[in-house]
Formats: C-alpha cells, sequence, structure tokens
C-alpha cells in the first residue's frame, strides 16, 4: 500500500492553510484525520480565534462543493435542510432543498440556534441523508461537517444535545495563540478589521472527491492488531467505571477512535496501528463524549484529566 501521495496532499492541505491561518498547528492536524476518517469536527473557542476562518481556509484546499449555515436564535429546521414548496403554475410540491445538501457544510456558531434546530443535522451526520415529508435524500459520501461554537457559559448559547456531541468524531479547543503567532497574525491581516477573503491568497484545491474516496479506502486497510482493539475498547470502557463521572464514552466512540488512529497512522506513514496513535487521538474523541459527576466538577476536574488518568491506568500493548 503506497501511502505516500496522501501524505503528500496533507502536507501541501496543511501549508496551504497556513498561508491563510497562523498556528492550530494540532488542530489542522486533527482536522486532516478526520477528513480522511469521515469524521465531523466541532471547533471551540472564544470569540476571535479564527475557528471560522481556519474551517473555511481547510475547506478551500478540497474541490468539493461546500455551503456555510450561521446558526442564529431564529434558524428553524427548514432552513437548513430545506422544505417541499406548492407550485401553483403546476400544481405540485417541487423540493427546495437547503444549504446541508452539500459536501463541505460549515455549521458556524452551531450553539446559538436553539436545540429544535441543532437537532436537524443529527440525521444527516449519522446517515449522511435527511427526510423532509417522509422521503429520504442522500448527502453523497463527502458530506462532512465542520462546526464552530462559543464555550457554553458564553452569552446566548444553547448546549449541544449528547446525541450529537456524540455524532463529532473531534471536539477541537481553540486557543490564544502564542505572543509570536500573534505578532505573525498582526502582519499578516492588520491592514483590515472584517475577515480576510481567501481569494487574495490564491489557494488551490489539493484533493477531490476521487482522491478522497481513495485515500479514505487506504486508511480502512491500515491494519488493526488484536491487541490494538483490546486497548481501544479498554479504554473506552474504562471511562464508564470512574466515579468522577456520571457518563462514560458511547461504543460508537470506540469504532471512532480505531478509525481515527487508522487514519493517524497513515498520515505517519505507518500501514499499522501503534498505541501512540490511540494516545494522541483519545482526547479529542472522547472530551466531548463524557459528562463530570457535580463532586469532580466543583473540585475543578476536567474530561480532560480524566481521560489522561485512564490512558495511565489501562495498559498499552508492547
Amino acid at each position: 500500500m503506497d501511502l505516500e501521495p496522501i501524505r503528500q496532499a496533507s502536507a501541501r492541505l496543511r501549508e496551504q492553510v497556513h498561508r491563510v491561518v497562523v498556528g492550530h498547528d494540532q488542530a489542522i492536524d486533527l482536522m486532516l484525520v478526520a477528513l480522511l476518517s469521515e469524521g465531523h469536527v466541532l471547533l471551540e473557542g472564544v470569540p476571535g480565534t479564527a475557528k471560522t476562518l481556519l474551517a473555511r481556509a481547510f475547506a478551500a484546499g478540497l474541490s468539493l462543493a461546500f455551503n456555510r449555515i450561521q446558526f442564529t436564535p431564529d434558524l428553524m429546521p427548514g432552513d437548513v435542510i430545506g422544505t417541499n414548496l406548492f407550485q401553483f403554475q403546476t400544481g405540485q410540491f417541487v423540493l427546495t432543498k437547503g444549504p446541508i445538501f452539500t459536501e463541505i457544510l460549515l455549521a458556524d456558531e452551531i450553539n446559538r440556534t436553539p436545540p429544535k434546530t441543532q437537532a436537524a443535522l443529527l440525521q444527516a451526520m449519522q446517515e449522511r441523508a435527511v427526510t423532509i415529508d417522509g422521503k429520504t435524500h442522500a448527502l453523497g459520501a463527502g458530506f462532512l461537517v465542520l462546526a464552530t461554537q462559543n464555550p457554553i457559559e458564553h452569552e446566548g448559547t444553547y448546549p449541544l444535545p449528547e446525541a450529537q456531541l456524540d455524532r463529532f468524531l473531534f471536539k477541537i479547543l481553540i486557543g490564544y495563540p502564542t505572543r509570536d503567532q500573534e505578532r505573525e497574525m498582526v502582519q499578516l491581516h492588520g491592514h483590515r478589521t472584517a475577515m480576510p477573503a481567501l481569494s487574495e491568497f490564491e489557494l488551490q484545491p489539493i484533493a477531490d472527491l476521487r482522491f478522497l474516496e481513495g485515500a479514505r479506502k487506504a486508511v480502512q486497510a491500515i491494519r488493526l492488531s488484536e491487541a490494538i482493539v483490546d486497548y481501544v475498547v479498554d479504554v473506552v470502557r474504562a471511562t464508564r467505571e470512574r466515579t468522577s463521572l456520571l457518563a462514560g464514552a458511547s461504543p460508537r466512540s470506540a469504532n471512532m477512535l480505531a478509525t481515527a488512529a487508522r487514519a493517524h497512522a497513515c498520515l505517519q506513514g505507518r500501514d499499522y496501528v501503534v498505541p501512540d496513535d490511540v494516545k494522541a487521538l483519545a482526547v479529542p474523541t472522547l472530551r466531548h463524549r463524557l459528562l463530570l459527576a457535580p463532586g469532580a466538577e466543583m473540585e475543578g476536574l476536567t474530561t480532560e484529566a480524566v481521560i489522561r488518568q485512564v490512558l495511565e491506568q489501562v495498559p498499552a500493548p508492547r
């Protein structure tokens, strides 16, 4: 299996994103893993940390259809998935497709809209299809959600339902840049107050759907030994035994962690998964699937800390 073309394409895509976005190396690497794993990504950070710009620049490097939805408190489910409208000229109902009918969907500030509208994405994220008036419409194999959200303690936000959080492969925390990165950012974008137009940077699409489908098949063929399977399962099951958690990770998360570990190994140039692949992805894969007990939360414990405790206690295969 020749993984080099996938690595080269990923490196070029990473380089293109860095022409627009300063820093956020780990976030970009995780988005590449998610792309190869067919997994959706949730970017969380305070306003002004380049979440939307990062998602737009990443999508610009792919020769795939792209739509953006700005989630607002008055957004309705029909505004997302579409609706059947009656045409008086023909006397028939005609489907008006919503912006969800695309391949890369930027769900911007997803937690600014009420749960009723957030739930419009549930079927799409799990089945890559939507149902309108009893009829199911496929969205295509390339469908991928890149969602951004502000931390839930910010004014005017609605926590995402647990069922929806569980459909995201990764929750990536976007923090503040270092001083050097912030200085470079000011040099690059300090002549404007609005978000930069990507056309200024002459970004070129790196991969199309055909290449992406081939890359995903290559990732599926990455070897996952019996010992690594046991390790993934033991890590996920260990989260359900922690007294500091009200709810541990779901069985779905074990499948997602294994798939992501395959993609991570691919990007490292290996055709087999090692324990370090699992360890590198455990926190972003599991942090949004765990529910802290009230006592643990009052003590200042975080889900990330619990995951790291689990990784320290569950023996990794040699």
